[in-house]
């Protein structure tokens, strides 16, 4: 009789036990990096899918045999997408353009960790506007009332900072489109569908005097794309693209994929894939306050962005 009652005591202890342990197992397996719960990998849609897609096959592979942690990867189809996407929890990690990168810190606080290096030890890079060579432009006043091709309303390089010098200088264009690819907006302009086009703007290699911007993507359909297109101005510098993370994530795990990065791409295969779609030769830490430089130029010229056009 004793053990009845002892039985009929404690059962309800042993029940709670059981439903807590099992609530911790249930957590444990879908913990951020888990399969069930995989890191959410983003990248910017800067080029055609395929080439990314190959990319970052590469990168999720590796990152999570340095890790331990489950990776998925996505390419949606804007740079708003990439965005909203950190407000909605479908991302976590993501390498953006840098205006981008200020949209998702403003209204939703990710975080700048990692900034890109491309040629040369660049840690910044411009935007320019390119024309055909037998245009007859050759100044930014002689775009008023032209037809220009952007990359995508919250490009950095393909329209926030030539649009802004444009307003800067009081050029009024006739008409704009979205190319969405910067080697679209170079294709646009060398088949004469556009009279002008913004894209990202490098200087040309130190050791070939080949010239780094968007033209170099299309060289292969256009091997006389640097003699029929030229660079007509080149926009105000600022950081490179920085690698972002959403807010609140552990921070052993940020520094796991971090360090990983790092050690990507310092292999030959890993620069090969990042240089591949998005130019980067290598990373350096950053922090949010080296962005300031751009908000501090879109507030001093009052520049306003229209995302609905997108």
């Amino acid at each position: 009789m004793k053990l009845l009652k002892y039985i009929l005591y404690i059962s309800p202890l042993l029940i709670f036990i059981g439903i807590a342990t099992s609530r911790e197992l249930g957590k444990g397996s879908s913990e951020l990096g888990s399969k069930k719960n995989p890191i959410k990998f983003y990248f910017t849609p800067s080029v055609d899918a395929s080439k990314i897609t190959t990319s970052a096959d590469k990168l999720i592979a590796f990152l999570e045999k340095e890790t331990g942690y489950h990776f998925v990867s996505a390419i949606p189809a804007d740079y708003v997408t990439v965005v909203e996407s950190f407000g909605s929890g479908k991302a976590d990690i993501a390498i953006v353009n840098t205006f981008s990168y200020l949209l998702a810190n403003e209204k939703y606080g990710a975080t700048a960790r990692l900034r890109v290096i491309r040629g040369n030890g660049e840690t910044y890079y411009a935007g320019c506007l390119l024309v055909k060579s037998d245009s007859g432009i050759d100044s930014l006043s002689q775009l008023n009332g032209k037809k220009v091709a952007f990359v995508d309303p919250s490009s950095t390089s393909g329209y926030i900072l030539p649009k802004a010098l444009l307003k800067k200088n009081n050029v009024n264009i006739a008409d704009e489109v979205f190319a969405k690819k910067h080697d679209i907006v170079v294709t646009m302009i060398y088949q004469n569908q556009v009279d002008a086009g913004a894209t990202y703007f490098s200087p040309p290699d130190k050791s070939t005097g080949i010239p780094r911007d968007a033209r170099e993507r299309v060289i292969t359909q256009y091997p006389d794309v640097f003699q029929k297109i030229k660079v007509l101005t080149v926009t105000e510098k600022i950081p490179n693209d920085p690698v972002m993370f959403r807010k609140d994530l552990p921070e052993n795990l940020v520094k796991k994929v971090t360090d990983a990065l790092f050690k990507f791409v310092s292999t030959e295969e890993g620069m090969e894939s990042l240089y591949e779609i998005y130019s980067v030769r290598g990373l350096t830490k950053t922090k949010d306050s080296d962005y300031d430089v751009l908000r501090d130029l879109l507030k001093r010229i009052n520049f306003k962005i229209d995302l609905s056009n997108k």
